[in-house]
């Protein structure tokens, strides 16, 4: 190892201990981003609504869906009776509901054997809109804060503060013959107060209604942050949501759950390592180290090495012209036998064949082995058996022998 890769080496660890130092040393910074995880301790998360549910709801079974609500509901509809073989409450909380048209249906079907659905959203599903006859506006407000009361007196008092994520989305249109309204936001715009003796500049919107639909009910409720992680734990906003479920009926509550199905973490190969920090950076840093690697590998490590040929195979040459040599001299008989002789070694090398005996046995072992024509065999043995018993052969026998070998070596 030479100098300049320790040099380069020392400088890269001592790049990678300092990596390390700053990520431990540095604090975890706050992930806003809103999940609506019940597993999530993020600010926008629900993992406090998701673990007080049971004691808003005592002596009542929780049931997470983590399928879409036609599956879920399909799955218990009874073919016979027609009905649900569940009861319950079904509850939905998410900055944008937009399931599909199956499911909404679905939902409407289960309201109408005398169950309850409560969903917390900016947006709703037209199928759900236009059968509870309902229409939403949205007035976005980017400074200011939402007021959240319920219009029960009772509750006057358990107000909850929006002061991040204020969106005026409320019910615009509602069928007062099946609606009852339950709550209001209020939005105050830094902006609009202009007198410092005005108060605030409220605008008092519908967010929170009750919709009767067949047997069955509706709680739709269009500030879902309120919810959340958050603002769950400020102050006394907890008041705010006992209030809330406190409308829901006392029974199984159906929990949907954002976390469906091979899901939760998305659907990248590597979602559970970039999901976590530590192993975000060990993944990271391990890729710098392999990538760094192949670059001062890439220089060679040794001089190229040159090609030398291989010497020329001169045998075959000198073989032809030995040959030539014998033809031209006209000595048939010194050529016959050493063709004979190099073919039979040939035979004994390739093939394992004893060759003291040139009879027919020898033929039909040959044949088999080489895979030839057994008759062709038995033609070239006698051939040459023929002419090693001659003491003199003619230029026609030398002709005859290189035609039946060439045969042997050319046919399959």
């Amino acid at each position: 190892m030479n100098k300049t890769l320790k040099v380069y080496i020392g400088v890269l660890i001592l790049l990678i201990i300092g990596i390390f130092v700053l990520e431990i040393t540095k604090p975890t910074p706050i992930d806003w981003s809103p999940t609506f995880n019940e597993k999530h301790t993020k600010p926008y998360g629900l993992k406090v609504l998701y673990q007080e549910l049971p004691s808003l709801f005592k002596n009542q079974e929780l049931l997470d869906i983590n399928i879409t609500p036609f599956e879920y509901f399909d799955n218990t509809f009874d073919q016979v009776d027609s009905t649900y073989g569940i009861k319950g409450s079904y509850l939905y909380i998410h900055d944008d509901y937009m399931v599909d048209e199956v499911s909404a249906e679905k939902l409407l079907d289960f309201a109408g054997e005398g169950n309850s659905i409560f969903i917390s959203s900016t947006q709703f599903p037209q199928t759900l809109k236009d059968s509870l006859d309902f229409k939403i506006k949205y007035e976005y407000s980017f400074s200011g804060k939402a007021t959240l009361t319920l219009a029960n007196p009772q509750f006057s008092r358990d107000s909850i503060t929006i002061d991040k994520n204020a969106q005026d989305i409320y019910f615009k249109e509602l069928d007062s013959l099946t609606t009852i309204v339950l709550g209001f936001h209020s939005i105050s715009n830094e902006a609009d107060i202009l007198d410092i003796n005005q108060k605030e500049a409220l605008k008092d919107h519908i967010n929170f209604v009750k919709i009767n639909y067949k047997s069955g009910t509706f709680y739709l409720h269009t500030q879902p942050y309120a919810f959340t992680n958050y603002y769950l734990l400020k102050e006394n906003n907890f008041k705010y949501i006992e209030n809330v479920m406190s409308y829901l009926p006392d029974q199984t509550i159906l929990f949907d759950s954002v976390n469906k199905e091979g899901k939760e973490l998305g659907s990248s190969p590597f979602r559970f390592i970039l999901s976590e920090p530590s192993l975000k950076w060990a993944w990271y840093i391990c890729l710098i180290v392999l990538i760094t690697f192949m670059v001062f590998n890439a220089k060679r490590k040794q001089r190229t090495i040159r090609i030398i040929k291989a010497l020329p195979n001169t045998t075959v040459d000198f073989t032809k012209t030995v040959a030539n040599l014998y033809y031209e001299t006209k000595d048939h008989s010194n050529l016959i036998n050493k063709k004979i002789t190099y073919f039979l070694e040939k035979i004994r090398t390739d093939y394992f064949i004893d060759t003291d005996n040139l009879d027919d046995k020898f033929a039909k072992n040959l044949a088999l082995k080489a895979g030839k024509n057994k008759e062709s065999m038995l033609k070239l043995v006698r051939l040459i058996k023929y002419l090693k018993s001659r003491g003199s052969h003619s230029e026609a026998h030398l002709l005859e022998l290189n035609k039946q070998i060439e045969e042997f070596y050319n046919t399959n």
